[in-house]
């Protein structure tokens, strides 16, 4: 998939766990799982700014494009 997800980068530097950020955004530990590994085949923007909201970041900073992948 071209599309790499950051969001174990964000949360060390937050220095926040998964399952702080699950009990913050309200987002079962399973889903953040499958997000945070890149298998999410789709991720609704409701809970993009849910999570940029409690890490304090843009999209840009969890979602990255790469043509290498």
């Amino acid at each position: 998939m071209a599309i790499i997800v950051n969001l174990d980068v964000m949360l060390a530097k937050r220095k926040m766990s998964l399952t702080e950020l699950s009990e913050e955004v309200g987002i079962t530990m399973s889903n953040l799982s499958i997000l945070k590994t890149g298998k999410a085949k789709a991720i609704r923007f409701s809970t993009l700014e849910a999570i940029c909201e409690v890490l304090d970041c843009q999209p840009g900073d969890i979602l990255e494009y790469s043509e290498d992948q």
